[in-house]
């Protein structure tokens, strides 16, 4: 059953001051430091990843591929100790929603296909705010966000994407398509939180579908298994490899 996630404050649209690039590099080395301390999953125990989409109206076409790729995510880790995924949505007016966390393909499959997209503005701050809490109850290994647009202050979007850096919750951003402020924003989010971003051309299921490969092999495994999977030329996993520190 999907519950309902806590609001949040809502977004401010006047931009920030900006940080000076000593404070900004300080806190990169910081972050960059806690990241690399923070726990992968020990062998034999599951990795967790949080799977986010947005699901305002032009989304439907992805959400439908993603819907079918989303179970190769389960079988690519399988052999590396298993994965458990919690689906993140936002969609309408201020609808933004968070599922249980799910151990197979199937099930979150079927909690997808109950799900339309609706119009709305984006709510990518309500995302990375669920992902900090949801560290804080339990280890959360990476953030996986899907989506073309961002509609919210980079500066706020930043902050939190700052604190989920310091918590070692990297977030891999996959963008479809190349909106200019959509593609600013993404970079900063990763960035800051020791992530990456990777653009996808429109409805290009092969390219989505590596790319969540080698988000799942890194939440399962760490550095090692995305490598691995590098390895197996997967392209997902070599872009994600060049951008992690």
């Amino acid at each position: 059953m999907i519950a309902t996630m806590a609001k949040d404050r809502g977004s401010d649209h006047t931009p920030a001051p900006a940080s000076g690039r000593a404070e900004i590099d300080a806190f990169l080395a910081k972050a960059s430091v806690l990241s690399q301390a923070a726990p992968r999953p020990e062998a034999g125990t599951r990795g967790r990843l949080v799977f986010a989409l947005d699901a305002t109206l032009s989304r439907q076409p992805t959400w439908d591929i993603a819907c079918e790729l989303q179970a190769d995510m389960f079988r690519e880790t399988a052999a590396i100790g298993g994965l458990d995924v919690q689906l993140v949505y936002y969609r309408g007016l201020g609808e933004c929603r968070a599922s249980r966390w799910f151990s197979d393909g199937r099930s979150l499959a079927e909690v997808m296909g109950t799900i339309d997209c609706r119009g709305g503005q984006t709510q990518i701050g309500k995302v990375l705010a669920h992902a900090r809490r949801e560290t804080e109850r339990q280890k959360v290994q990476a953030l996986v966000f899907v989506g073309d647009a961002m509609e919210e202050s980079v500066d706020q979007l930043s902050t939190v994407a700052g604190e989920l850096g310091l918590r070692g919750v990297p977030v891999f951003l996959f963008q479809e398509g190349a909106d200019p402020i959509a593609t600013s924003a993404f970079r900063e989010i990763a960035r800051l939180s020791n992530g990456a971003h990777c653009r996808f051309s429109p409805g290009a299921a092969h390219e989505l579908a590596e790319l969540l490969r080698a988000v799942a092999a890194y939440a399962a495994g760490g550095r090692k298994a995305l490598a691995d999977l590098s390895a197996r030329n997967n392209a997902g996993a070599m872009k994600l490899l060049q951008q992690l520190r």
